[in-house]
């Protein structure tokens, strides 16, 4: 029996990929605690959605390969698809900063990402690792902003869920918000089942604001059966992982049981 298991603290789309499953026939549970239920642990094949903590508790008990974009995704991409310079650094050279620039971890979410005014605010020592990877942008203004789930370079799914950086959910997505992710998928780099965020800037160019494991994100106005088509994909059995997937599998700690 096919499992999909869902993280304590479960979020609209959690409920609407619970749902779904259901309806496919898949046992679809939400975890009461931070772990595998022992009753679920020898389910297979299974797959799980929630954020970078849960599956690091979970993914190794229940055999699931998580896929995530690389740290450095997109510091690979054409300038002309950014619309800005980003890097990616250490926490500790990110602490040195000494102008504004929005900083985030890659894929966790180690500590709030914003526009930080110099790198000074930064978690120290104490808190988190100095070799810990910092996402370093230009700060640059988007007027829209659309949510895209991929699939083998396709995109499933898209929605809208911001307008002038505050929350402003709309299935409607422009045409041209769909060719410009045509674009940049073409570059590759990304596993087979991703998340892709692009927008548009106030002077109407499109650019990629990130990159973001399937398994972990909202999907906002997004059609949820082709949601879960890409989350099955993205947190799914490792010994149906392709070649091509394995560099993207998430390192997980070591379990102890």
């Amino acid at each position: 029996m096919t499992l999909l298991l869902l993280a304590p603290r479960i979020n609209e789309t959690g409920l609407q990929l619970l749902t779904r499953a259901r309806f496919r026939g898949l046992t679809a549970h939400t975890a009461t605690r931070w772990e595998a239920p022992e009753w679920l642990a020898e389910l297979r094949p299974a797959h799980l959605y929630g954020g970078p903590l849960f599956a690091d508790v979970v993914a190794g008990v229940l055999g699931v390969a998580p896929l995530e974009p690389p740290d450095d995704w997109l510091t690979t991409l054409p300038r002309e698809l950014l619309g800005r310079q980003v890097t990616v650094t250490t926490l500790a050279e990110a602490r040195g900063l000494r102008r504004p620039a929005f900083l985030k971890p890659p894929n966790d979410k180690l500590f709030a990402a914003r526009v930080h005014p110099d790198g000074s605010g930064l978690p120290g020592p104490d808190a988190l690792d100095d070799d810990t990877p910092v996402l370093v942008s230009d700060v640059v203004t988007f007027a829209t902003e659309y949510r895209l789930f991929v699939l083998d370079g396709t995109v499933r799914a898209a929605s809208r869920y911001a307008v002038g950086g505050d929350l402003a959910v709309s299935p409607e997505v422009p045409p041209a918000a769909l060719a410009f992710a045509a674009e940049v998928l073409a570059t590759g780099g990304l596993p087979s089942a991703a998340v892709v965020d692009v927008g548009q800037l106030a002077d109407g160019s499109w650019a990629v604001v990130e990159a973001n494991p399937a398994w972990a994100s909202g999907g906002y106005a997004c059609d949820p059966d082709a949601v879960l088509d890409v989350v099955l994909r993205a947190a799914g059995p490792a010994e149906s992982l392709t070649p091509a997937d394995r560099r993207y599998v998430r390192p997980l700690p070591e379990v102890v049981r």
